[in-house]
């Protein structure tokens, strides 16, 4: 199957345009993630293929089907919102099987439905409860089989996990990614978690001004992002301003970069490395000279700021592997070739 492809898709309202030109193909069984600050038409643009806004322009492809003027009943979309949205006046098991209630199914069919949906979250024996006595993540699996009742053609998530706390969410982050891998839907969820999105996702687009900025598997995102907005807004990164020489060659802050190759032409580009990467070396032997700013050291991992020519450098080791520093200490920065990114200006 084909898998659904977004032909050129805007949304105004009014004057303002809030998802502008996004081209898509999202290949059948995937689970993609629309990641983005608020206001970088995410939503929207979710909104705009589960038929609750009609675009502006553009076209919804879904295996070979143009179903942009299709209503949202017809879709056969599951969905699940972030408020949840369920009934608490019904039972766990009516909850589920409402779907199928308003088209008419036969009780045996639904209870049997019910029971197969609460085991595949996790939930079996859960039919008679009432929602007051399920806790966060249960009310979000009784979500989840809700959406899955009618064998779903598409399943989409409007940051289905923004309510729950830091554990439990990432629990949540694997139970649903193992679940979109058992049954092989294709999958999509919108969220304005980086780490959500880097657990979850086949596929991660980023968005910003309404624009796709760049999609691709996480590991590409994190380590070739296609410009300043996505090396920034995925994890950490520093952001080095170059000035380019003609020659290929490039300097920072005065100082040249001699393992640094640069385009002709790049002249206000920016070279992007994860904190991860900088190697901090002892005075006047890294490519940049500096001096420790600030030291946390988080258990896991060591920060070391650094101040070169009044820019920060962060750099993160491991508490085996930090050199005794302190601020006001001399130090040299190394940058390694393979893991410096330079990006358009």
């Amino acid at each position: 199957m084909s898998g659904l492809e977004l032909r050129g898709l805007r949304k105004r309202f009014g004057p303002i345009t809030v998802v502008d030109d996004v081209q898509l193909n999202v290949p059948h069984g995937s689970f993609v993630c629309l990641l983005g600050p608020s206001g970088c038409g995410k939503t929207t643009l979710l909104r705009m293929i589960a038929g609750l806004e009609d675009p502006s322009e553009g076209a919804i492809v879904l295996d070979g089907e143009d179903i942009t003027a299709q209503p949202t009943h017809r879709r056969n979309f599951g969905m699940v919102f972030q408020s949840l949205a369920l009934f608490p006046h019904l039972s766990v098991g009516q909850n589920i099987t409402y779907p199928l209630r308003i088209r008419g199914a036969p009780r045996d069919e639904q209870r049997r439905r019910a029971c197969e949906l609460l085991k595949l979250v996790q939930l079996p024996g859960f039919e008679d409860r009432s929602i007051d006595q399920l806790s966060g993540g249960q009310r979000q699996r009784v979500a989840i089989a809700r959406a899955l009742a009618l064998k779903p053609r598409l399943f989409l998530l409007d940051e289905p996990l923004s309510a729950l706390d830091a554990k439990l969410r990432e629990a949540m982050q694997l139970e649903l990614r193992q679940l979109q891998q058992q049954l092989g839907i294709t999958t999509i969820v919108v969220t304005h978690d980086q780490r959500e999105a880097m657990t979850m996702a086949d596929l991660v687009v980023v968005m910003g001004g309404g624009r796709i900025r760049q999609a691709a598997p996480p590991v590409e995102i994190y380590r070739r992002p296609a410009d300043a907005f996505v090396a920034d807004f995925i994890g950490s990164t520093n952001l080095l301003p170059l000035q380019a020489d003609g020659r290929g060659g490039a300097s920072a802050f005065g100082q040249p970069l001699h393992e640094i190759r640069v385009p002709a032409g790049s002249n206000g580009a920016v070279l992007s490395i994860r904190p991860e990467d900088v190697q901090l070396t002892a005075a006047h032997e890294g490519m940049l000279q500096g001096r420790v700013s600030f030291v946390r050291d988080l258990g896991a991992t060591v920060e070391t700021f650094v101040d070169v020519a009044g820019q920060r450098i962060v750099a993160v080791s491991t508490p085996r592997a930090r050199t005794l520093l302190r601020p006001g200490d001399a130090v040299g920065v190394r940058l390694p070739a393979e893991s410096c990114v330079v990006l358009p200006p």
